[in-house]
């Protein structure tokens, strides 16, 4: 199926937990990391559908507070998976006017990869076809903690008087700052957790739980489930019609 030009149909943010890559090679008797490989290579041809599908903005969960948990030789892997990412892509990302950012923690990454991030991150700030936002070394809770430290400083520091906080003065101090709260939430591998991603921003996103493992989700995929989210009636907490 070839991806039809959306741009008109609504501007939307979807976000993806792109699940499944381990599960994809070892289903195939090949290290974890080949997957993971493969599930990179995946994002490449997500990203260059999304702008047609009329998405304007496009999270991706890549790595989070819990995958430190796993085997040392798999997060190396994935951090430098990561650095080769950045490095390989940086210049087709400009040219395709996608601008690239960093959500979640940086303390504990590596140096180089964090300035690896950065570099991109500038490099990409002018661009405005589609917004990029990847979650490493990220959790839900972990960025609302962050985002009420920051809010408890702001009021110690006088910026910010206690009966001046509300839900827009914490959403501020989120990670997610500037952009829309996601229209739609997928996650692949037939998983149906939502793993500690985007819990306030997601509070009335519509989700979508595919089988089909990371590496071999496809844009065809995705606009299948675009149509369908096109039909569901959202109504954020008001009635059903009478």
């Amino acid at each position: 199926m070839a991806a039809r030009d959306m741009t008109g149909a609504g501007a939307l943010h979807v976000a993806i937990i792109m699940d499944g890559n381990g599960r994809w090679a070892t289903d195939r008797g090949w290290p974890r990391l080949v997957g993971h490989r493969r599930g990179a290579e995946r994002v490449r041809a997500i990203v260059e559908a999304a702008p047609g599908l009329g998405i304007r903005h496009l999270t991706l969960y890549a790595f989070s507070t819990e995958n430190w948990k796993r085997s040392t030789e798999e997060v190396i892997g994935l951090m430098t998976i990561f650095a080769r990412y950045i490095e390989s892509e940086a210049q087709k990302l400009s040219d395709a006017g996608v601008r690239l950012r960093f959500i979640g923690s940086r303390d504990r990454l590596d140096r180089k990869l964090q300035k690896l991030m950065a570099g991109i991150e500038a490099r990409t700030a002018g661009s405005t076809r589609l917004d990029l936002n990847v979650a490493i070394n990220y959790g839900g809770r972990d960025e609302i903690a962050r985002a009420a430290r920051r809010l408890a400083e702001d009021v110690a520091a006088g910026r910010i008087a206690p009966d001046a906080i509300d839900e827009a003065a914490l959403a501020d101090r989120l990670d997610t700052a500037g952009t829309p709260d996601p229209d739609l939430v997928i996650r692949t591998s037939g998983e149906t957790r939502i793993s500690n991603f985007l819990l306030w921003q997601s509070a009335y996103a519509e989700y979508e739980f595919t089988p089909t493992l990371w590496p071999d989700f496809t844009p065809a995929e995705l606009e299948a489930i675009l149509t369908r989210f096109r039909m569901r009636d959202r109504r954020f907490g008001g009635a059903v019609p009478a």
